[in-house]
């Protein structure tokens, strides 16, 4: 069924310079289907209006604050639809709170909040204002991603035993936030990133993408977190032991000082029967492998693929799709969920598969268990279950 019309949204964060602001609006620009009406895009409210004069927006919709743009937008008859925040770790509880408790839906990035209260509070005003929220771990978008995932559901890789998922980078393998670097600047200050940069910027990607594939829940966790560049306030490389319920063996590393590496996020995935194997810097391709048979290699966009990988595969075969796709994919199953809401209509299940509220706790809570292992030097439960 065709949606009425174009869902409108808005935006909190993506400021002048911002590089994941732009990568959203292009995700949600992609399928046409979603038109940015609205923003409040920097905490200075003259460079919000100046990325508002940017993109062309209506004056009177660009905002100097959320709290202004959540009250104003949620009076509108035309008022957004949904939320895109995408601003520094700090900032998102209380702009998702903002809009959540007037019933306007939120895409966030991640991780959802700095502290496990905050995204508990979250889970809770979700819930009772019956409204969408996703979020943007933006890797379990790729067809290859949810092909693996319903390979290891439909028990093709036997009871899986090991778990190996890595993400290394080398972009902070210098104190480049003391020379002003925006980037490296609020993801290394702990009063706007937290209690980790790692391990909560590219470490939470890892352990999603390990839950999402395999959809084992960690038991507990062994950490070692390390600040290796002098002067860096948070920890810009971690390693992690796993223990998984029903038994299965994990090593997370997550690592912004590896020189070299670029957004190496790889998973290895053993089991009695067979392993595979993904690489974000090959995103179109899924190993398989076999003890006794030659290796499987399968391409995005082939017809033998199962229905997941179908649902979000964009282009035919041999035409690369790669993060911008995979990024819109969160954008397009959410807002056809928040079209159906709007149509009176039942979403489609298959749209249902997005990152949620639930996710965002559950990201936190391994960032919190990390750091607290890591401090402890110990085994601690990571065993954890969300506010329903």
């Amino acid at each position: 069924m065709a949606a009425s019309r174009k869902l409108r949204y808005g935006m909190v964060g993506g400021g002048p310079g911002a590089f994941i602001g732009e990568v959203h609006r292009m995700a949600a620009a992609l399928d046409g289907t979603m038109e940015l009406v609205a923003g409040a895009f920097s905490s200075s409210a003259e460079r919000s209006r100046e990325q508002g004069r940017a993109l062309h927006l209506d004056p009177t919709r660009v905002y100097g604050t959320f709290e202004e743009m959540a009250e104003a937008e949620s009076e509108r008859e035309d008022g957004i639809d949904f939320v895109s925040i995408v601003t520094p770790n700090h900032v998102h509880f209380g702009a998702a709170k903002a809009f959540i408790e007037r019933g306007i839906h939120v895409i966030c990035d991640k991780p959802m909040t700095n502290t496990l209260e905050e995204a508990e509070e979250l889970c809770r005003l979700v819930q009772k204002h019956d409204v969408v929220f996703a979020l943007t771990h933006n890797y379990t978008g790729y067809p290859m991603v949810r092909q693996a995932r319903e390979m290891v559901s439909a028990g093709e890789l036997g009871t899986i035993r090991k778990i190996v998922v890595e993400y290394p980078q080398g972009w902070l393998s210098e104190l480049i936030e003391a020379s002003g670097h925006k980037q490296a600047s609020w993801r290394t200050d702990p009063a706007r990133a937290g209690v980790s940069s790692a391990m909560g910027d590219i470490g939470s990607h890892a352990e999603n993408l390990a839950r999402y594939i395999t959809g084992l829940e960690m038991e507990e966790l062994h950490a070692d977190l390390s600040t290796l560049v002098p002067g860096r306030q948070l920890e810009d490389d971690g390693n992690i032991l796993v223990h998984y319920k029903g038994g299965a063996r994990g090593i997370l590393y997550a690592s912004q000082i590896s020189v070299g590496e670029e957004n190496n996020l790889r998973i290895r995935v053993y089991g009695t029967k067979a392993s595979l194997e993904w690489k974000q810097e090959h995103p179109n391709w899924l190993h398989l492998r076999f003890p006794d048979a030659p290796e499987q290699i399968f391409k995005r966009g082939n017809p033998y693929l199962g229905s997941a990988a179908a649902h979000t595969t964009r282009l035919p075969s041999g035409h690369p799709e790669a993060f911008l796709e995979a990024f819109a994919n969160i954008y397009k199953l959410a807002g056809r969920v928040i079209m159906a809401r709007i149509d009176g209509t039942e979403a489609d299940p298959r749209d249902l598969d997005f990152p949620t509220v639930q996710d965002g706790a559950i990201g936190v809570h391994f960032i919190h268990t990390a750091v607290e292992s890591s401090r402890r030097r110990a085994w601690v439960n990571a065993d954890y279950s969300p506010p329903s």
